[in-house]
């Protein structure tokens, strides 16, 4: 029991070193540069939007919207993203933001890069 106990501790703390966590806290976004329609497309031509409103402080009701996916979620926003599901948005630039998500095709999982123009 003891072994497995000390395998058990020797990697929680392996695995603790490689997660990169923010290190500031929460604070207030500009809204404009968050709030709209944000849309792209995928390198597999699949169309994907994202709605970001009500914007207060760091808080935000996003809708991610791809195929026959459709998700609803209250995000915080933290160094200029947030992950609504399997996706991440991240503001790369005024009105641009990269999308990576989590993609599974036939039980294989790959993580697709997009850009989405806001309007």
């Amino acid at each position: 029991m003891a072994d497995l106990l000390g395998i058990i501790s020797a990697n929680y703390v392996a695995v603790g070193a490689n997660v990169n966590y923010s290190k500031g806290p929460y604070v207030p976004v500009d809204a404009a540069s968050y709030e709209g329609n944000w849309t792209g497309k995928y390198a597999n031509n699949e169309s994907f939007s994202i709605q970001v409103s009500d914007v207060i402080g760091f808080r935000a009701k996003v809708r991610y919207q791809s195929g026959a996916t459709t998700k609803y979620q209250e995000v915080l926003i933290r160094d200029n993203s947030f992950r609504i599901g399997d996706s991440k948005f991240m503001l790369t630039k005024q009105g641009t933001a990269q999308i990576k998500t989590v993609m599974t095709n036939n039980g294989t999982q790959s993580l697709e890069t997009a850009y989405a123009k806001q309007s």
